[in-house]
């Protein structure tokens, strides 16, 4: 049910001293082949990790036969000696099993601006290295070794009835916002595919998932979603079979992922239908999604549909103010621009939230995957730093 369900890969998590609190905090998965394709997606955030710059290089020629990831620190705004720690750990990969150092992506996640301390986070790369394995066990103590402020460890796993599969783990729990979220994902796959075809499914994916998931407007410096095929099916897929079951998969983490956010009460699907275009329904969604009095409502559980409208006349799609719809969970409380059904008749109480918006100007339509803004998430952002 992790990235060591498909066939060809191996993985562990281990306690490097990287975390303060004693927990897991380093992770290895490694690609035995007879494939090494891979391809990956990152942040927009243009102040990027020293990782994130690290791995955008090994991937340019989309080999990849081993990932490294870190908690307990992000390795960013470090300098040149966090860029060397970087280095230093793929290198320390690459001799404990056997892989050029250009082929070992490096991905790290906790606090900015520290540095990390080199010689621990090397000794968990050697004491990674002794204890991968492919059982489940494995892939799950992975899993759990890249966490931060997550409640618990996010897998998930899909079979093909052709004999392929795919395997995925994730962490995330706040900053979640488009460019991905403050997310590490890997995902892996035995089936046949090179690195263009594993590229233009994942990039496909990731669109209509990841950047879909908008927690609290605030985009992370180290984001990473890592797509990794061994061959070892000996299946090649059918293109369009892969490409969907790779977006369920990826939809089933992000959900987790925003099931976990930090502090989050309520789990909100923002629907935008009736669009011109699909980039005019994300960008409607996304500006409820960012609208503090409209998440504020919601846990409250106040069905306030005016903040919605508010939300939505901020932005550049086309639509007539006085021609919206709103519904929420199942009532519809605004037609036309107008009040419709009572307040009172919209049941806000329960975790899942539905918000459905009709703009009643084209055919286009999206989902936007966002939180309510609690008291305990201020709390925990005030006393965690980033």
């Amino acid at each position: 049910m992790t990235v060591t369900t498909p066939a060809g890969f191996a993985a562990a998590g281990v306690r490097a001293g990287l975390k303060s609190n004693g927990n897991l905090d380093l992770a290895l998965v490694v690609n035995r082949g007879p494939l090494n394709a891979a391809a990956a997606v990152f942040t927009s955030n243009r102040a990027q990790a020293n990782p994130i710059i690290w791995s955008r290089q090994v991937i340019a020629d989309g080999q990849v036969s081993a990932i490294v990831l870190n908690s307990g620190g992000a390795n960013c705004f470090t300098g040149a000696e966090g860029f060397q720690t970087t280095h230093a750990t793929a290198e320390g990969v690459a001799a404990a099993v056997g892989v050029d150092a250009g082929d070992v992506l490096v991905c790290s996640t906790g606090l900015i601006g520290d540095q990390l301390d080199r010689a621990k986070l090397l000794a968990g790369v050697t004491a990674a290295a002794e204890a991968l394995d492919t059982s489940d066990e494995a892939g799950a103590d992975a899993a759990a070794a890249i966490i931060t402020t997550d409640t618990h460890a996010k897998t998930a796993a899909y079979r093909s009835a052709a004999g392929w599969s795919l395997g995925g783990m994730a962490k995330g729990a706040g900053m979640l916002a488009p460019g991905l979220a403050t997310m590490l994902v890997v995902i892996t796959t035995d089936a046949v595919l090179d690195s263009a075809q594993l590229d233009a499914a994942l990039r496909s994916a990731t669109g209509v998932t990841f950047d879909r998931l908008d927690s609290d407007g605030c985009m992370s410096t180290n984001d990473q979603v890592t797509l990794l095929a061994s061959g070892a099916s000996g299946v090649t897929p059918d293109l369009a079979e892969f490409a969907e079951a790779l977006r369920e998969l990826s939809l089933d983490l992000a959900l987790q992922l925003q099931g976990d956010a930090e502090g989050a009460s309520h789990d909100i699907a923002i629907e935008v239908v009736g669009a011109e275009t699909e980039a005019d329904a994300v960008e409607v969604g996304r500006s409820v999604a960012r609208n503090n009095l409209f998440k504020a409502a919601v846990f409250g559980n106040d069905p306030n549909w005016g903040r919605v409208l508010a939300a939505i006349g901020t932005t550049q799609a086309p639509f007539d103010p006085y021609a919206v719809d709103v519904s929420m969970n199942g009532v519809r409380v605004c037609s036309a621009g107008g009040p419709d059904r009572p307040r009172d008749e919209v049941d806000l109480t329960s975790r899942a939230v539905h918000v459905l918006i009709d703009l009643h100007y084209g055919a286009a339509e999206a989902t936007i995957y966002t939180n309510d803004l609690t008291h305990d998430y201020v709390h925990e952002n005030s006393a965690y730093s980033s």
